[in-house]
């Protein structure tokens, strides 16, 4: 076993480890602390597959972005974890399932996909680790020539869900000043000032207290 096998092996046994407690920490902070130590290790096992690109992008977009978003959003939120956990064990066996059909579905995946590898494929990893060769221009081709619609289709439908999750979260509360535009545009220009005669107050001057 060489150096990087080595390297593999360990990264590769910390994020599978990292993974599991994310799914199973009593405490949300930690499972969103242990998530940032899998994407930690995931980016290191990208950059001893030469794809610095990919996992520079990872830790800047997801570790000091993303992962920092939901660690304050857990964090000022009042979860009720006791309640969330209540139907774990009832929900168990439709979880399994899941997990093994999905767990199938990619086995089936990579053990049908590895078989058809042929010549260019070859050639074009060879091409890759050669010293004048750029990832981050070949990612760029492949995803905005090669797979565009497909990149466009993934970001029409993750629009869609933000817009969704927004919608579904965005609940109309009574201590907000909030204004109807339709009510505003009815309203007359009599309506929208309405003075009101206020009789003038006397204020007593010193020497007039002092007499009193």
């Amino acid at each position: 076993m060489d150096f990087v096998a080595g390297f593999f092996y360990v990264f590769s046994a910390v994020l599978l480890l990292a993974a599991w407690r994310v799914i199973t920490a009593r405490n949300p902070v930690h499972a969103v602390l242990y998530l940032m130590l899998a994407f930690s290790q995931a980016a290191a096992l990208w950059l001893l597959l030469k794809a610095e690109f990919l996992g520079i992008a990872l830790v800047l977009v997801y570790l000091g972005a993303v992962m920092v978003l939901f660690l304050f959003v857990v964090m000022m939120l009042d979860i009720n974890v006791d309640a969330l956990r209540a139907g774990f064990w009832k929900h168990l066996p439709l979880a399994l399932i899941l997990g093994a059909v999905v767990s199938a579905e990619l086995i089936a995946v990579v053990w049908a996909g590895f078989p058809t590898a042929t010549a260019d494929a070859a050639v074009a990893a060879r091409a890759m680790h050669a010293p004048d060769h750029n990832n981050t221009y070949e990612l760029g081709r492949l995803l905005f020539a090669d797979y565009l619609y497909p990149v466009q289709a993934a970001a029409v439908i993750l629009l869609v869900a933000m817009v969704a999750a927004i919608a579904l979260t965005l609940r109309g509360r009574k201590d907000t000043k909030t204004v109807d535009p339709g009510v505003q545009v009815r309203v007359k220009a009599a309506q929208r000032l309405r003075v009101l005669p206020v009789p003038p107050a006397r204020v007593a001057t010193p020497q007039q207290e002092e007499r009193a």
